[in-house]
């Protein structure tokens, strides 16, 4: 076939009567490798169809030419002569390039409003992909367009194959930004957490646990650290993950209490876009962004029952499934998992699924609150005060023996984290070269219970709820954090006491 040929026969009305559709296409193709001319170029790119395009202009026979123009090469076009309906547009039909023009007041000529209007978009998404079109067009208006963020500038009346080349390639360059998103996500996660996590502790207790780490640096078994808040867990997880053979791999942490059940899935396993109202975009999920490298999962024991199954599946199937998609997604993570639950008593109580425990504890960690490390007290409180007295610029040069003395007869409820925050406390408010007792406010230890208890077990629970309820303001996180039981626990126990 004759290139000419091929021009008549793609330029026909209806190219199935003339000729097989495959066929063309691949005459197409070889056409397309064969010759430097732009137009086989333009006709290469158009046959996919992709993109969606936003019009833009207050002249409907503009809309309608380009309208015409454009719905046989791309995949879905809207046009509006109202710019303040872009807003709208960009959050329902999520276009990929829009087509704005640069006057909207009747002759009009300095462009200003579509000036306006781009920064608006930018403000919106700054990854938006927007061309000027425009029936005054000067180098200088063209040149300011490209700095104000203008992706190109197309003059009135258009040439029609630079129109559709132009919005071919405008259409390649949402999707590589796109593609740039994803990639600077993961190489967040990559980069986050890169230094190896200061640990510091010389008692028994820690020794055992660095000694446990050491064994564990040439696994890949998941790891289910156990403790109570404020004792470090996240560091003990990124220690994990720094001595693993995925140290160079990407470390994703999410925190599971934060997480509300509805956007679980969105959150884990990503979503397509329009998988629901808000998803304008398509997101992969913690466990695409993880993939070759360490999820680590906090607060696992958060995890309603139905959120439990969902985690399950994916663990046993190896595989996920975006919002809004059937396609699977084979996956391939390291898992770490974290809670200050106890676990055990709630699959016990069939609060925790015991298969999926099964599935996360190839090796436990314990870490022991601070009460159970006296010994490291005083090497914490040397080490706090070395990094805040810097930080605030105090001459501050040591604790007194007394305040240490203080430190370690309190049983840190806080664990790691308050003696932080007391340290940290001291610091700011002290005026001496030695932090004294007095220079640290610590919650009061009670040393005896009222004499007149209520020794009614039931009673002192209800008792108990009632008062993290109310001091949480019925933050049902919250609450349970107080209480040391599961969210879901707590709501077993709302119903059956009827709170």
């Amino acid at each position: 076939m004759h290139t000419k040929q091929l021009y008549i026969c793609y330029s026909g009305l209806c190219i199935k009567d003339l000729f097989n559709f495959q066929f063309v296409f691949a005459q197409i193709k070889f056409v397309f490798a064969h010759t430097r001319n732009s137009y086989f170029t333009y006709l290469w790119k158009i046959m996919i169809k992709q993109g969606k395009i936003l019009i833009v202009d207050d002249n409907e026979d503009i809309l309608f030419a380009l309208n015409l123009l454009l719905q046989p090469h791309v995949e879905k076009v809207k046009v509006t002569t109202m710019p303040e309906r872009i807003e709208h547009f960009m959050q329902t039909f999520d276009p990929d390039v829009i087509l704005l023009d640069m006057n909207f007041k009747k002759d009009s000529d300095s462009g200003q409003e579509g000036f306006n209007w781009l920064k608006k978009i930018k403000n919106a998404d700054p990854d938006m992909v927007v061309i000027f079109i425009t029936a005054y067009a000067d180098m200088e208006k063209a040149v300011q367009a490209i700095k104000a963020g203008a992706t190109d500038f197309i003059p009135k009346p258009w040439e029609r194959e630079k129109l559709l080349t132009t919005i071919a390639s405008a259409v390649e360059l949402r999707n590589s930004r796109k593609e740039v998103t994803n990639l600077k996500q993961k190489v967040a996660a990559l980069e986050s957490n890169r230094s190896f996590p200061e640990i510091i502790g010389e008692s028994e207790a820690i020794q055992s646990l660095f000694e446990t780490v050491e064994k564990l640096k040439n696994t890949d078994a998941n790891i289910l650290i156990l403790g109570e808040n404020g004792t470090g867990k996240d560091l003990f997880a990124n220690l994990l993950y720094q001595t693993s053979p995925r140290a160079y791999k990407p470390f994703v942490h999410i925190d599971l209490g934060s997480i509300p059940e509805q956007l679980f899935e969105s959150e884990l396993f990503g979503h397509e876009k329009g998988a629901f109202t808000d998803a304008k975009n398509e997101k992969p999920g913690r466990f695409e962004i993880a993939a070759g490298g360490t999820l680590f999962l906090d607060e696992i024991g958060n995890l309603s029952p139905a959120m439990q199954s969902k985690l399950l599946s994916a663990i046993e199937k190896q595989q996920i499934i975006r919002l809004g998609s059937t396609k699977p997604i084979s996956i391939n993570v390291r898992l770490i998992c974290a809670t200050n639950a106890d676990i055990h008593e709630m699959v016990a109580e069939g609060d925790f699924r015991q298969d999926l425990l099964y599935r996360i504890n190839t090796i436990e960690l314990h870490i022991p609150p601070l009460r159970e490390r006296k010994g490291d007290i005083e090497l914490l409180a040397h080490f706090f005060l070395d990094r805040f007295k810097k930080k605030y610029k105090k001459e501050i040069r040591n604790i007194s023996s007394t305040a240490i003395k203080k430190l370690n007869e309190y049983l840190w409820p806080g664990n790691v984290r308050e003696l932080q925050h007391a340290i940290e406390r001291a610091v700011i408010l002290s005026s001496g070269f030695t932090l004294t007792p007095d220079d640290f406010i610590l919650r009061p230890t009670i040393a005896k219970r009222q004499k007149e208890m209520n020794l009614n077990l039931e009673q002192l629970e209800m008792n108990a709820i009632k008062n993290a309820l109310t001091k949480a303001e019925r933050n049902m996180n919250q609450a349970a954090e107080l209480l040391g039981i599961s969210r879901y626990t707590l709501y077993r126990k709302i119903e059956k006491y009827d709170l």
